[in-house]
Parts: structure tokens; sequence; C-alpha cells
């Protein structure tokens, strides 16, 4: 379809790691599945402050793997829980509930993972690839975790370079990682506002893998160059 492209840039979380299907959602499954007792709106609070906190304060050092973040997360969310009256205030319980979310989490995105690294290697072969990610200062870790790192040649993570989707700026750095016309960069991700919109505005070519948002947020269908729904298929249009 596109003939000048030179380098793409992947987003990552609710990109590579779950196809499409934003975090509230892959977690809250979870939930559903290990019968822990909240409803869904008192989950989706839950999540919020976990994802504050975990911006907001430094839970997580650069050498946390994936698995130690998804315990960072499903700790403060049962927490939270437990404050608000949703869960018993039992340690045990707690623990209990944090460890069938983490497991159950973590095999499921390496069940993804079996679709969508090879999609992400092919691609690798074929253009440069760059990552641009809001991520808590351990995404290299991360990629490592899940052999992903040694197919971008740049990473550029928000917490490290103090600029977060959806500003511009932090798709600009991947852009110039990519060597700087953002006519010749694609840009992959879930999100309308925080991935397509900026990337867009750059001047850069887009594919929004569209899935299972947040909810509730306004999108223009028109705005992506294309719009899928399985990052498996990628490859065919490239």
């Amino acid at each position: 379809m596109w003939t000048d492209i030179k380098g793409i840039i992947f987003d990552y979380g609710g990109t590579i790691d779950t196809n499409g299907h934003h975090w509230v959602e892959v977690l809250w499954r979870q939930y559903v599945k290990f019968r822990i007792p909240v409803d869904r709106e008192s989950f989706r609070e839950a999540y919020m402050f976990g994802e504050r906190s975990l911006a907001k304060y430094p839970y997580v050092r650069p050498d946390d793997d994936f698995r130690r973040v998804l315990a960072y997360k499903t700790k403060l969310q049962v927490e939270y829980l437990a404050s608000k009256g949703k869960l018993p205030m039992d340690e045990d319980f707690l623990q209990r509930y944090a460890d069938q979310v983490t497991d159950g989490s973590y095999n499921y995105v390496s069940d993804v993972l079996s679709v969508t690294r090879p999609v992400v290697e092919e691609l690798s072969r074929r253009y440069t690839l760059a990552l641009v990610s809001n991520f808590y200062g351990n995404i290299q870790t991360i990629l490592e975790d899940f052999n992903l790192d040694r197919f971008f040649t740049a990473v550029v993570e928000s917490s490290v370079v103090g600029i977060r989707k959806p500003n511009p700026a932090i798709y600009r750095l991947g852009v110039e990682a990519l060597g700087g016309d953002p006519a010749r960069v694609l840009v992959i991700g879930d999100s309308f506002s925080k991935d397509m919109v900026p990337a867009k505005a750059l001047g850069c070519k887009t594919v929004w893998l569209k899935g299972e948002g947040w909810g509730n947020e306004p999108v223009d269908e028109a705005l992506p160059d294309m719009i899928i729904a399985n990052l498996a298929t990628l490859p065919d249009y490239l």
C-alpha cells in the first residue's frame, strides 16, 4: 500500500502486548474469571487509582520485569478496593486475589505475543522500527523479558524523556530516531487519542489497531490512514 515508508513506530501497551485490547478490559476479565467479588465500575476506579499511583510514585524500578509490574498493579487495585469496602480487609485474601489476576494476565499476554511477536519480527526485517510508549521506566526490561528488544533500533519511553502521550513531542522523538521525515514514518497504535491524533498532527501515516478501548472516547474513523482489528493482518498491507 505504501512504497515510501522507511520506518515504523510501534506503541507497546495495548498494541504489541494485548493486540488492541485495553488493559482495563484484560484485567477485568481476570477479575471475572477468578470470581473476585467487585462490580465493574468499582474495578475501573481501582484501575485508575493504580495507574495514577504507578505514574506518580517510584514503585517500578528499571530492572522490574513484566510479572513484577503486574504484581504492583494488582496489589494497588485490591488494596484500593478493600479501602473502599469493596473487598474484605484481609491480607491473605487480597494477596490471593492479586496473585490470581497477576498470573492470569501474564499468561494472557504470553499467548498474545505468540501472535504479535512474529509480526514485529517480520517488519523489522523490512523496515527500521522504533517504539514510543507511555511506560514506567522499565520498558527495556519488558522488551528483553519477551525477546522483543532486538527488533527496535530506538525506544522512546515517557518516564525517561519526560513527555507523555498524547503530546506529539514524544512522537517527534521517535520520528527523529527514524531519520526525521514524518511523511516516511508509519505509526501503529491502539489508542485513537494518544496514538492516532498526535501522529497525524506530525504528518505521519497511521494504522489504528481498533479493538477494545477505554470507552466513551470520541473518534473520527476518517483520521487514520488504515484501521485493522488484529495486528497479524498488518504485514499483508505493507
